[in-house]
C-alpha cells in the first residue's frame, strides 16, 4: 500500500475541516485569494491552531491542480505523520544515542529529497528537519525515490529554521554546513559527537542567516571541471563521513 501511495487531495472547506478534526496530517493547503465565508474563518483558525502550512494563490493555479469543484480550497494530505524535533531529541539522549540530525533548506526536488531520506535511513540519521514552506512535497514520487525510507526516518517540520537551529545548538549539537565556500574539507573536520548537518538547494545553497549560526563549515573536494555535486549525492558523502568517523 505504501509503495502504491498516491498523494491524497481533499476539496472544499467543510470536508477539509472534518479531515483535520479526524486526525489527518495535512502537508499544505492552497487557498484561493479573496475567499470569504464563515466556514473559511473556521478553517483558517484551525490551520493556524495546528500549524499546518497554507498559501493564498490565484484561481488559475487552483484550476491547474484540479478542475473539480474545489470551492476555493485544496488540501494535500501527507503520507507520513510529522514529528517535532523538540520531542525527539530528549529521547535520543535518554536512550544513550549520539544525535545525528539533517536540516534541509529549500530542497524542493522530490527525487533528491527521497534519495536523501533513503541514505539517511541507511546511515542511522535520527531525524530530518524541513521548513514548513519551500520544501519538496511528500507524494508518491518521494515514497518511490526513498525506497520506503520516508516511513522509517522521522521527518520534523519547522516553522522557523533559525529557532530550530538555536534549539539544536542549545541541546549540545554541533551545527555543520555543507558549502563550497568553506576552507576545510569534510575529511579535515571533526564530525563526531552530537551533530546537525545543514544542506541547501543546488540553486541557492544554504541561506546566509543559517550559515551565520553554524559552528563549522565544510566543503567536498571537487577534482573535475563540474563545480558541484547533486545535493542528494553530497548529502550521502557527508552522512557516510559521519559514519566513518564514528566507527573509527
Amino acid at each position: 500500500m505504501r509503495e502504491a501511495y498516491k498523494q491524497e487531495m481533499i476539496f472544499g472547506i467543510r470536508p477539509i475541516i472534518e479531515a483535520i478534526n479526524a486526525g489527518k496530517e495535512v502537508e499544505k493547503v492552497l487557498v484561493q485569494k479573496g475567499l470569504r465565508s464563515e466556514n473559511f474563518k473556521d478553517l483558517m483558525a484551525l490551520l493556524k491552531e495546528r500549524d499546518f502550512p497554507y498559501q493564498f494563490v490565484p484561481i488559475e493555479k487552483m484550476h491547474r491542480v484540479t478542475r473539480k469543484n474545489h470551492q476555493g480550497v485544496i488540501a494535500f494530505i501527507s503520507p507520513v505523520v510529522f514529528y517535532q524535533i523538540e520531542d525527539i531529541l530528549p529521547g535520543l539522549y535518554e536512550a544513550g544515542r549520539t544525535p545525528f540530525i539533517l536540516i534541509l533548506d529549500k530542497i524542493t526536488d522530490v527525487r533528491n529529497f527521497g534519495a536523501i531520506l533513503r541514505t539517511a535511513e541507511c546511515t542511522g540519521v535520527d531525524g530530518v528537519v524541513i521548513p514548513s514552506k519551500n520544501s519538496a512535497q511528500l507524494n508518491s514520487g518521494t515514497v518511490k525515490s526513498s525506497a520506503g525510507a520516508i516511513f522509517r526516518v522521522p521527518i520534523c517540520r519547522s516553522e522557523n529554521l533559525k529557532t530550530t537551529i538555536d534549539f539544536l545548538k542549545d541541546s549540545g549539537l554541533k551545527i555543520v554546513a555543507a558549502t563550497e565556500k568553506a576552507e576545510s574539507t569534510h575529511f579535515q573536520s571533526d564530525l563526531t559527537g552530537p551533530i546537525g548537518i545543514i544542506l541547501g538547494s543546488e540553486g541557492e545553497g544554504i541561506s546566509g542567516e543559517y550559515l551565520k549560526k553554524t559552528d563549522q563549515q565544510v566543503n567536498i573536494p571537487m577534482l573535475g571541471e563540474i563545480e558541484s555535486l547533486n545535493v542528494s549525492v553530497a548529502a550521502g558523502v557527508l552522512m557516510y563521513e559521519v559514519v566513518r568517523q564514528r566507527q573509527r
